[in-house]
């Protein structure tokens, strides 16, 4: 079976999933019903790999004489700057309904937006009614006026709305010759060449970075370009008469510089955080080496438990900073739980060679992300309770040590549980306390430690709030928020 083009667009362009394809096939299945019904265009946008921008996937069009699109969009981008809605939705799964938006090829519409799911809660993609509207703008921001029914600014006694605006912004008549600027273009002329006249000159000439942008057909094209040290977001709109010929050409600048210099800014600080964590990571292996060479020198078997115990949290605190590190595109310094769990319980099983334990960590499909902060309580959490059932539960030498994570509600539930020997001779120990005052005054829950019909049981239950993020089957937002 030949493959439809929505899929073909999806599989090339996205991050969409098989299935969710399949959902947006379905959909668009119904696209011309729609059409027909209300006269209207429909269309499914989705988000590019990268998530700048949108790309439509599907479209169908009523069978009018007086088009809104002369040309089919299908494929084409869809830049936020001119659909701020449909990358709103994609983003947020906000619905739009009734607003002004530019197509692809200028002409002003009235647009409803609404999401798509798939099975997980997640938007796909957008549902896109449009409604041609282009025969009622009267304002620059449609994209369709002709020059000489618009106020010229700073030619007229009256100024226009363009010169309210903090964007620079130029016109053009149909030869490339500037023939408007607002006062931020003015003002941007002069920074760039003095007082020389500039009007009627081609635009090409005047503002040499814009040159490459002229060559472009496209009706609405958005570029970020450079002019000398400044960083430059330029879109450019062609303005056409009623009889769709060419009048000029609009210039919307937006000045990105000390934008950029802010991101770089970020970046840095991004890496000096990342130069601290790796930092930590080494000092924690240190205090880890000394503590090894002071047990190779003889100990007691009292001393050498209790050396024993510190190492494994010292351990536990370090597999934090090893799985921030490990993941390269974090932007954060969050930590998978149940990975987290995995390495320091299947750490442990490997040093202990007096046992032949199974460990086992069940997730029930969720991913947890903790913040750094939250992951080293969770760690020392699991650490002291899994290092519990090794010393106590297991006479024989063989069983199972099981970790389990549920979500109910807003409460996260971190089971910890041996099919050992149970609680015979139990007595409050220093880990035990460590892990009632992380549980309670670090996490903010409940610790229940029992003994159950066969071994132990551990039960923390602490609520989810913003240093936490859940994931699953069917919850794929920051749960409390």
């Amino acid at each position: 079976m030949s493959e439809t083009t929505l899929h073909q667009l999806c599989r090339l362009y996205t991050n969409l999933k098989a299935e969710d394809i399949a959902i947006l096939e379905k959909v668009a299945d119904t696209l011309p019903q729609y059409a027909e019904l209300t006269g209207n265009y429909m269309y499914i946008d989705c988000l590019l790999q990268s998530g700048d921008h949108g790309i439509v996937v599907a479209e169908a069009l009523p069978r009018t004489p007086d088009a809104a699109y002369k040309d089919r969009v299908l494929g084409k981008l869809v830049f936020e700057a001119f659909e701020p809605a449909v990358l709103l939705c994609h983003k947020t799964g906000r619905k739009s309904l009734k607003h002004r938006a530019i197509t692809q090829e200028g002409k002003v519409v009235e647009q409803s937006v609404i999401p798509i799911y798939n099975d997980s809660h997640e938007v796909i993609g957008t549902l896109i009614m449009e409604a041609d509207r282009s025969e009622e703008s009267s304002a620059p921001n449609g994209g369709t006026l002709p020059i000489k029914s618009m106020d010229m600014g700073p030619f007229s006694d009256n100024p226009m709305v363009a010169d309210l605006l903090m964007e620079i912004i130029f016109m053009t008549d149909d030869q490339q010759r500037l023939v408007y600027a607002n006062p931020s273009g003015i003002k941007f002329l002069h920074e760039i060449q003095g007082e020389r006249d500039w009007v009627n000159q081609p635009v090409g000439h005047v503002l040499p970075f814009l040159e490459g942008l002229l060559h472009h057909k496209e009706e609405v094209f958005i570029s970020e370009v450079l002019a000398g040290q400044r960083v430059l977001e330029v879109k450019k709109v062609h303005m056409r008469t009623k009889r769709n010929e060419l009048e000029g050409l609009l210039f919307i600048i937006q000045d990105l510089t000390e934008l950029r210099l802010k991101e770089k800014e970020l970046l840095k600080k991004s890496v000096v955080i990342k130069e601290i964590h790796h930092r930590v990571k080494n000092n924690l292996q240190t205090v880890a080496s000394l503590l090894r060479l002071q047990m190779r020198k003889g100990l007691s078997v009292e001393s050498k438990s209790h050396f024993e115990d510190t190492l494994h949290r010292v351990y536990s605190i370090s597999a934090v900073y090893e799985l921030i590190l490990a993941n390269e595109d974090a932007d954060q310094d969050d930590v998978d739980v149940i990975e987290l769990t995995s390495k320091i319980g299947s750490t442990m099983m490997l040093n202990d060679l007096d046992h032949q334990i199974e460990f086992r960590v069940v997730s029930n499909g969720y991913t947890l992300l903790a913040s750094s902060r939250k992951a080293v309580s969770i760690a020392l959490i699991v650490n002291e309770l899994v290092q519990n059932s090794l010393k106590h539960a297991f006479p024989h030498q063989a069983g199972t040590i099981c970790v389990e994570f549920k979500v109910k509600q807003e409460f996260i539930e971190m089971h910890i549980s041996d099919d050992g020997k149970g609680m015979e001779g139990y007595t409050r120990s220093l880990g035990l306390d460590i892990v009632r005052n992380l549980i309670v005054n670090d996490l903010e829950g409940e610790f229940v430690y029992k003994q159950v019909k066969k071994g132990t049981h551990a039960s923390i239950i602490f609520p989810i709030h913003d240093e936490i993020l859940v994931h699953s089957v069917s919850v794929h937002n920051r749960v409390g928020d």
